[in-house]
């Protein structure tokens, strides 16, 4: 429980210092190519993340120094 909870307050708080810097900037009459660029800077990082998290685990230091071999021959 304390892992989820954990999880969800670090994703609040990643969404809410993404919109924060975009608010700052569109409250300091930055041009919108640069409050667009602050936001896709501040979103990638979440859509890296989740890309890789989708994919198949890493494969272990032992099962890639040690590499089991399977007798098929049996």
């Amino acid at each position: 429980m304390l892992n989820t909870m954990h999880r969800s307050w670090v994703i609040g708080a990643y969404v809410a210092t993404v919109a924060l810097m975009v608010a700052i900037s569109l409250a300091v009459e930055a041009d919108l190519s640069t409050t667009l660029f602050l936001f896709v800077l501040g979103v990638s990082p979440a859509i890296v993340i989740a890309v890789l998290a989708g994919g198949a685990p890493s494969p272990t230091p032992a099962e890639i120094l040690y590499c089991v071999r399977a007798r098929t021959d049996r």
